[in-house]
């Protein structure tokens, strides 16, 4: 199969590339290498990735409309799976307009290259952030998730919807996998894991917002691209899918997961939760198990520990 990954050098898009390049299958990666975060990191991820003869990286940016028909044109993908995307919550109640263009109409310049390429399946990322402050737990795909928090979100859920038009009148296969709170090796350096790591190892004050009585159903990105690799492997129409553990962890205790292995305490300081985010995030994951026979193995405590075991081998302790 030849896939195209959008998103390739960041954190999760590059764990999915290596994942299909071990299997066999031929993937081309695309990736604009932003300055959200520092993009030697992003660099370091496609080092690695080159390592792999069936894999090569496009620099390119999804804005480019025309770029991605003639991409499309040229590598003739069997499948997309598009995680590129302004990420971040709280960077996106500052730059709407970028996260509208990045994540809604990057996303629809792809999806009309795909169906005139004649794409047999297009898997995209979306997010738990899109069931806003919903009552409804654990989180279901049936929930309506018409009042986002934040751009970001609410651009994802456009996104989404858009799919189900270019399902019902073009014939797309498009399926929304939700992420629910991945974390592991290569994370983002805003993500809170990476955040609790570096109060840890260089005394950084970081916010504890509501006293760590909030909740997330981390999930480790190895569970995250096998659920991926799963839908990009089976077309179904149109779906949209969570992808968590299924389980809810309380904030405050991940943190002290994390300082238990570093033998230290992080330096926390107690804030209140901001109005963009949410009290907890919980995945229903029956519909994963069902249509993608997807079974999370990783447990908290062990991706933590692998988590950490990276950043001190890599970052620095």
């Amino acid at each position: 199969m030849k896939v195209l990954v959008t998103g390739a050098a960041g954190f999760i898009g590059s764990h999915l590339a290596e994942k299909l390049s071990q299997r066999g299958d031929e993937v081309v990666g695309l990736d604009n290498f932003n300055d959200y975060y520092d993009p030697r990191r992003k660099r370091a991820n496609q080092r690695r990735l080159e390592r792999y003869p069936n894999f090569c990286m496009v620099e390119a940016d999804i804005r480019d409309r025309q770029g991605m028909f003639d991409l499309f044109a040229r590598e003739q993908f069997d499948a997309v799976a598009h995680l590129a995307a302004m990420a971040g919550v709280r960077n996106a109640v500052a730059h709407p307009d970028l996260y509208v263009e990045v994540d809604y109409i990057g996303t629809q310049h792809l999806m009309d290259a795909a169906r005139a390429a004649g794409v047999g399946n297009f898997v995209f990322a979306s997010t738990s952030s899109v069931y806003g402050d919903t009552k409804q737990i654990p989180f279901v795909e049936s929930d309506s998730c018409d009042r986002p928090l934040q751009p970001y979100a609410a651009a994802k859920r456009a996104a989404e919807i858009l799919g189900y038009t270019y399902h019902h009148l073009f014939g797309l296969n498009f399926t929304a996998v939700r992420f629910f709170t991945v974390y592991g090796p290569n994370g983002r350096p805003d993500m809170m894991a990476y955040l609790v790591a570096d109060s840890i190892t260089k005394g950084v004050e970081i916010p504890l917002y509501e006293g760590g009585e909030m909740y997330r159903d981390w999930t480790f990105v190895d569970d995250i691209t096998n659920g991926v690799v799963a839908a990009v492997d089976r077309p179904l129409g149109y779906e949209v899918i969570n992808l968590g553990r299924g389980e809810l962890v309380r904030l405050g205790d991940f943190v002290s997961i994390m300082e238990s292995l570093a033998g230290r305490k992080a330096r926390l300081r107690p804030a209140p939760k901001l109005a963009a985010d949410v009290l907890r995030t919980y995945a229903d994951i029956g519909k994963a198990r069902a249509l993608l026979d997807y079974n999370p193995q990783i447990s908290v405590e062990e991706g933590v520990t692998r988590f950490w075991e990276w950043y001190r081998d890599n970052v620095g302790a």
